[in-house]
């Protein structure tokens, strides 16, 4: 691999494609000491920063923090877990890194956690420890690039060469954007275009790592359990099995398991598949894996580029695997370029529209109370498990938004992303942009029924039943609408609508038509603006669409009277 300087007096973005961009101090001898810090890329196998540590170093310090920010327990939170991470994540995070300690403990090395602001960390342990070589993954969230910026002028300021490869991606989201003149590619077919084939090769695991050297005065520990990070025993809040074990080895298993069907990889189409699946999910389950780097996404590629090669008849991009983990690196390249990506105001690629702020349906949406089966068992599986099926991700973000309650997709972006185990700031934000029609998707009139699309999978209401066990007697023909049951049929199924289990929040059938209204509206101003719509703009098209419901809600009472 070629080796290129940076300048030494500015902040700079560290790359890597064909060749890893480093800062690289000419002064430092062989031998010095080396930090590698983990975030993502939690896993032995294909780590360029791993092995690059690894390589002429007298010690290896593989860290990682225990961020505040991310890990504390909140006890106003609307289920167990920090303020941004649901527990179900945080143990699958606590799994992956005693995977990974494992993993580095036969290499002749251990992982040092720490805890406190990562970068203010980080810090004190290159002053410590005197550290010539720090090595990370490059990572594209706006969070840790202003982590980043600060560790790496310390750095660049002190001498120490700083290697930061892109590796949780495909491709490298600058360079893509710098083909593109200096902007994203905003349609999937635009990014393939500007992509290409990737031209990396998997980076070979160390055989072994430099011991760790003296750890001075720093606080070093084991990774912590989840009592001892100060939450409660989450077994009574998640009764069910965990569906997922963190870490390198469990990924590299079911990786393994997926590909053996060589049939399956192949043929694999999306959106096709079952939502309503829970014995056996029909997907590969691999998101969590890939989201905290236990399984690297270009090894990924590269096992099923091989099952390809063998198996001739196979799908192809958008709806193949490969089309799959290629509108990853779609979203992470479109999310890293657009300022403001995470939010309505102040995004260039999202529509303006005046979405409804209602706490009161936000919590029944989040704490599965909508009266509308479909949905509640959807919300209860995503609290239970960390995860449901893309479809059913579909099903419950278009209903909130513009579906049926028309509450902003920030909302919902936020009871997602502190969910989902596989939650991924890039993928979250640009599905929600999506299935709310404020960008890359415009046909709103296409919905997702909360009634006959579950039914089109699950007519006998298997799944609502498993998850909302207070429906499990009622009869199959009113499993999707129960509040359509006569009272008779609610008492013998134990399930009085009401008070056993909640009446519809809305009326469907007005709610579509509402929305549909005040998205043609909206989409008509943002079309006048050229898309730059003010405050006061927003402020009148509220009023209208105010008073033309007022004025609708007339007429139909003086029809109703003339009937």
């Amino acid at each position: 691999m070629q080796l290129q300087l940076l300048p030494t007096s500015h902040t700079f973005f560290t790359r890597f494609s064909l060749s890893p961009f480093i800062h690289r101090n000419p002064n430092m001898t062989s031998g010095s000491n080396s930090l590698m810090w983990f975030r993502k890329g939690l896993r032995i196998h294909d780590n360029p920063a791993l092995e690059y540590a690894a390589k002429n170093s007298n010690h290896v310090y593989p860290v990682f923090v225990i961020d505040p920010h991310y890990m504390k327990p909140d006890p106003n939170s609307f289920s167990p877990g920090s303020n941004l991470a649901g527990l179900n994540r945080i143990r699958f995070l606590l799994e992956s890194l005693v995977d990974l300690d494992s993993g580095l403990k036969k290499l002749g090395s251990r992982l040092l956690v720490l805890y406190g602001e990562p970068s203010d960390v980080v810090i004190r342990c290159l002053k410590e420890w005197d550290i010539k070589r720090l090595c990370f993954e490059y990572d594209t969230e706006p969070y840790y690039q202003a982590l980043d910026t600060k560790v790496k002028n310390y750095a660049l300021e002190n001498g120490i060469e700083v290697f930061s490869p892109v590796t949780h991606t495909l491709f490298n989201p600058v360079e893509i954007i710098e083909k593109n003149g200096g902007k994203p590619p905003l349609s999937y077919q635009s990014f393939l275009k500007l992509a290409g084939e990737p031209h990396w090769s998997i980076s070979s695991p160390p055989s072994t790592i430099p011991p760790i050297g003296d750890l001075g005065n720093l606080e070093v520990s084991e990774v912590p359990t989840v009592e001892q990070l100060g939450y409660q025993d989450f077994q009574e809040e998640y009764p069910d099995p965990p569906l997922f074990k963190g870490g390198e080895s469990e990924a590299l298993r079911r990786l393994k398991e997926s590909t053996n069907n060589k049939e399956w990889v192949a043929t694999f189409e999306k959106p096709k598949g079952d939502p309503s699946a829970f014995i056996k999910p029909a997907t590969t389950m691999l998101s969590p894996y890939l989201k905290f780097g236990c399984l690297s996404t270009r090894y990924f590629y590269q096992c099923i580029k091989e099952v390809q090669q063998e198996v001739k008849n196979h799908t192809s991009p958008p709806v193949s695997l490969i089309g799959q983990l290629l509108w990853r690196d779609f979203f992470y390249t479109v999310g890293f370029g657009t300022p403001n990506f995470d939010r309505m105001r102040g995004n260039t690629i999202c529509k303006q529209i005046p979405w409804n702020d209602d706490d009161e349906l936000l919590a029944a949406w989040r704490d599965a109370r909508t009266g509308f089966p479909w949905i509640d068992a959807i919300m209860v599986q995503l609290r239970k498990w960390g995860w449901i099926h893309h479809l059913a991700r579909h099903s419950v973000a278009c209903f909130l938004t513009r579906g049926d309650l028309f509450v902003h997709w920030e909302k919902g972006r936020d009871v997602f992303e502190r969910i989902l185990i596989d939650s991924d700031w890039a993928i979250n934000n640009g599905n929600w942009l999506w299935l709310s029609c404020s960008s890359f998707f415009y046909q709103y009139n296409r919905i997702y029924s909360p009634i006959s699309f579950g039914k089109k999978y699950d007519p006998t209401g298997a799944y609502i039943r498993h998850f909302l066990p207070v429906l499990k007697d009622m009869p199959k023909e009113y499993i999707y609408e129960p509040w359509k049951a006569p009272l008779s049929v609610q008492t013998k199924a134990k399930c009085i609508i009401g008070k056993d289990y909640p009446k519809p929040v809305i009326c469907h059938d007005d709610a579509i038509k509402e929305c549909k209204r005040k998205l043609a509206a909206a989409y008509e101003l943002n079309k006048k603006t050229n898309g730059v719509v003010s405050d006061e703009d927003m402020k009148k098209l509220r009023r209208k669409l105010v008073e033309d419901q007022g004025q609708g809600n007339d007429s139909r009472r003086l029809k109703q009277k003339l009937i």
